[in-house]
């Protein structure tokens, strides 16, 4: 379809169907190629426990997470593909500029993701990881299943990576039009609520050094998101 015809409902229906099967596509051959590396990539999350070893509970959970986690990677090398299909999608319905913001974005919104992703695992996950061992060591010895060990490591991780994608997401809706910078500015205090309401959701313990660790990037990162919806227009 060129960018000067108007597509049907149904056209644009069967054009959303095609790129949802290329993307299911895509992340099957690459869920299929993680399967061959998932046992180093659950070495790696098992990292931060240290002297923890965590142990199968129920017969099916060693199963489980190794598909858990041979899912995980294969949604992270297939994203570029999916965004890519999501982009062109969309695309027909931009405005010129509008369509060269969201292409530049595209490989920030990756990266973005992985800078968050690394802010979890090296700076919020070791520190948190060690309160919960030590957290009534004297009444019992840590043992944590590795089904559950797993998935709150990769949601933490994960729920971090889109948070650090904000200020882009930001952008390109000053972009469109729909948020302004002073918008922002005036919401200031509702953002420092819900920064606090989101770091104590994803802080996976109650003590307060672990939710300002999560609080206070947020807060940086809403700063940052209002001085780019500036450059937006």
């Amino acid at each position: 379809m060129t960018d000067d015809k108007e597509m049907t409902l149904f056209e644009h229906l069967d054009e959303l169907r095609e790129r949802l099967i290329k993307s299911a596509i895509a992340l099957m051959l690459t869920t299929s190629i993680s399967l061959l590396f998932t046992t180093q990539l659950i070495r790696i999350i098992l990292a931060p426990a240290g002297d923890v070893r965590p142990v199968f509970l129920q017969p099916t959970e060693g199963v489980l997470t190794y598909f858990r986690v041979a899912l995980l990677a294969g949604v992270a090398l297939a994203l570029p593909i999916i965004t890519y299909q999501i982009a062109q999608f969309v695309l027909p319905g931009l405005r010129p500029t509008e369509r060269r913001s969201l292409i530049l974005l595209l490989p920030g919104a990756v990266l973005s993701f992985v800078v968050g992703a690394a802010f979890a695992y090296f700076v919020m996950l070791p520190p948190a990881l060690r309160f919960l061992v030590s957290f009534g060591s004297e009444i019992a010895e840590a043992t944590w299943a590795v089904g559950e060990y797993i998935a709150f490591v990769t949601n933490l991780i994960f729920w971090t990576g889109v948070i650090f994608e904000a200020p882009l997401l930001a952008y390109f809706l000053a972009q469109l039009g729909i948020i302004t910078s002073e918008m922002l500015s005036g919401s200031r205090k509702y953002a420092l609520v819900v920064s606090a309401v989101i770091a104590a959701i994803i802080t996976p313990t109650p003590d307060p050094f672990n939710m300002v660790l999560v609080m206070a990037p947020l807060v940086v990162l809403f700063e940052i998101s209002v001085w780019v919806t500036k450059l937006a227009r």
